[in-house]
């Protein structure tokens, strides 16, 4: 049993796999997630895991070179403040939110979060560990 860090076998897996430029997703349970990418549904029931925990433990554990999220993501100031907090020296790329759904296409996986608070979705990209 491993003593620190993500417990999540599919989550731990698929941070492993990553390579530099790769992307995941963490997203709200609205997000439709596309056939063919991996989906790791951590939704328990609304609001749980909320997604800024979330985004929280994963940055722990991953290199992000930069992110992707949707402009209308102001709508969720909360969510937004959120992510330039724990975000605040990584290069932020701002897409229309059909332009975030079709991204997600390229994803490795896609982490689907209990949280309903609108447009709560970012794509990451990941960094060179040298």
């Amino acid at each position: 049993m491993k003593k620190q860090g993500i417990l999540n076998s599919d989550i731990s897996r698929v941070l492993s796999y990553l390579g530099h430029t790769d992307r995941i997703c963490i997203c709200d349970c609205g997000l439709p997630i596309p056939d063919g990418v991996e989906r790791i549904d951590l939704s328990v029931r609304p609001g749980l895991p909320d997604f800024l925990t979330v985004l929280r433990i994963i940055l722990k554990d991953m290199y992000v070179e930069s992110y992707y999220i949707a402009k209308e993501i102001d709508k969720s100031p909360a969510i937004l403040e959120g992510i330039h907090k724990l975000l605040p020296d990584v290069q932020e790329c701002i897409l229309s939110h059909d332009e975030l759904k079709q991204k997600t296409e390229g994803c490795k996986a896609v982490i689907r979060t209990g949280e309903c608070s609108p447009y709560a979705n970012i794509i990451l990209q990941a960094a060179c560990r040298f």
